[in-house]
């Protein structure tokens, strides 16, 4: 049985997981805007990952009987400077994320909840990927800046970025 300190902080997740989504959604319309599809597409697909995360949250709040809360939260951030900009916001957000699951962690370990914290390994594997990836297309972002010709083979290469939800085991 879930405690009502871990159902909140499950329940805030599936909410982070969900703003989350909508923050990429923002972005994805910042790089559209620049006419740069594939960074586009890379951020929509990440807000497919993240919506297919919250639905993790949604259904294991279900499968351990305790009820989902659905909450709202605030507009995404819409303007940005520059793609640096973008991704360096994009790898905070990522650290932000992996400090919240791991602040779920600590409580599920405190109450000793296995369940929990059998379910949660999965996401701190995925943090792990989700910073590096945000973390080298930023250096990528940095090193090549945005003038260059370099910057539409990363947009080409991007384009091509693809959402397939993992098997489920």
């Amino acid at each position: 049985m879930l405690s009502e300190r871990l159902l909140n902080e499950l329940n805030l997740q599936l909410k982070y997981e969900m703003e989350s989504a909508n923050y990429y959604l923002a972005m994805a319309a910042y790089c559209d805007s620049l006419d740069l599809p594939g960074f586009a597409n890379f951020f929509l697909v990440q807000g497919e990952e993240e919506r297919f995360h919250a639905m993790k949250f949604y259904n294991f709040i279900n499968d351990l009987g305790g009820k989902v809360t659905i909450y709202g939260f605030d507009n995404p951030r819409n303007d940005f400077s520059s793609l640096e900009d973008v991704f360096q916001s994009a790898l905070k957000h990522e650290q932000f994320v992996t400090k919240r699951i791991h602040t779920i962690l600590d409580l599920a370990n405190e109450e000793k909840h296995y369940p929990t914290i059998s379910f949660l390994q999965w996401f701190v594997d995925e943090q792990v990927e989700e910073e590096a990836s945000m973390s080298q297309l930023l250096s990528k972002v940095k090193r090549l800046g945005e003038d260059n010709p370099g910057i539409y083979m990363l947009d080409e290469e991007l384009a091509k970025r693809t959402f397939t939800p993992p098997a489920t085991e």
